[in-house]
C-alpha cells in the first residue's frame, strides 16, 4: 500500500512542479486543431467505409447474378 501512496505522491510533486503547463489561448488553439482533425479523420474513414461498402455490395449483388 505504501507503493501506490509514494507513486500518487511522485506523480502529484511531477505534475505541479516539472511539467510546462500551456497557456490556456494555445491549449484553445490546440484543442480547435485536435477537433478539425479529428472531423476530417472521421470523414475521411467515412468515405472509405461507404465506398467499400458499395463495392462489396455490388460484387455480392454480381455473383448471385
Amino acid at each position: 500500500m505504501a507503493g501506490i501512496v509514494n507513486y500518487i505522491s511522485e506523480s502529484y510533486n511531477e505534475l505541479k512542479n516539472h511539467v510546462t503547463w500551456p497557456s490556456y489561448a494555445e491549449a484553445q488553439k490546440l484543442t480547435v486543431i485536435v477537433l478539425v482533425f479529428s472531423v476530417i479523420f472521421s470523414l475521411l474513414i467515412f468515405g472509405v467505409d461507404k465506398v467499400f461498402s458499395s463495392l462489396i455490395e455490388q460484387y455480392f449483388n454480381w455473383v448471385k447474378s
